[in-house]
């Protein structure tokens, strides 16, 4: 069954949640909060990946994430930090997180596969082309599914000839990165072209700015939850192996109505 994977943002500047949860025991009270919700494990952030944003000091990554991390791992709940750095990986390793989640699949820092290889952490590989400050200007393609797959491969291809396990990697297909609306909805409609290559794949759609085209204008970034509740719910239809959301609530009885239409067919 798909997996939920609630957002947690301690940043001031995430695109629809920027500040709310920047202090550690705000932030440790909604993941508590989205875990009972039904996320079955929890992404850290503590560095604006939207559109437009500018990198983050590692270290004040770092302080951002680790005491939180700390806590949400020493209450068993599953943690993944959604980083592009070596040193933030290993030291979220050193306080029990189980995921590094990098959109940049190990291009951004050089260190990265050797900070897998020393911690044995699972790793999500998201398909990416540039810094969020460019990325928009990259959005080009001729054949999206088959370009966005090819570049994954060969980020997998990299990975293992270094020496990753390749039972650790999960893979995204970067919906929002280097993508237009079209890409997206494209990439979404080719989702099991991804799952040819052989791994979990992670779908990161929530509350993406694509979604709002579907809305009247003037919706706000929470409006964009029931769209993304549907692509959770075909996602998962698709084989995905996991959703990373915002709003687990809703994600929550999307999955469940997906888990009871497959029961009754099984019958």
């Amino acid at each position: 069954m798909t997996l939920i994977m609630g957002v947690l943002n301690v940043t001031p500047d995430s695109f629809s949640d920027g500040g709310l949860w920047l202090e550690p025991d705000a932030a440790i009270a909604h993941a508590i909060d989205l875990v009972e919700q039904g996320a079955d494990m929890i992404d850290v952030g503590g560095e604006s990946t939207r559109p437009g944003a500018l990198r983050v000091d590692p270290a004040e990554e770092q302080a951002r994430v680790v005491p939180v991390v700390r806590e949400l791992a020493s209450r068993g709940i599953t943690v993944s930090v959604d980083t592009m750095n070596a040193e933030t990986a290993r030291a979220t390793a050193d306080v029990g997180a189980a995921i590094i989640n990098d959109v940049s699949g190990g291009l951004a820092d050089p260190g990265m596969p050797q900070a897998l290889l020393d911690t044995g952490l699972q790793y999500v590989v998201m398909h990416w082309r540039g810094q969020s400050d460019s990325m928009e200007s990259l959005a080009r393609y001729t054949d999206t599914v088959g370009e966005v797959r090819a570049e994954l491969s060969a980020r997998v291809t990299a990975l293992l000839d270094v020496g990753i396990d390749p039972s650790r990697l999960i893979l995204d297909p970067g919906l929002g990165f280097s993508k237009t609306g079209e890409h997206n909805w494209q990439v979404l409609a080719g989702l099991r072209a991804f799952e040819t290559l052989g791994y979990p794949i992670l779908i990161g759609a929530s509350r993406k700015r694509f979604l709002s085209a579907l809305l009247p204008d003037g919706a706000s970034a929470t409006d964009r939850d029931a769209p993304t509740a549907v692509i959770s719910a075909l996602a998962a239809r698709d084989g995905a192996w996991a959703v990373r959301v915002h709003d687990v609530a809703s994600t929550r009885i999307a999955l469940d109505v997906v888990r009871a239409w497959q029961a009754g067919s099984d019958d």
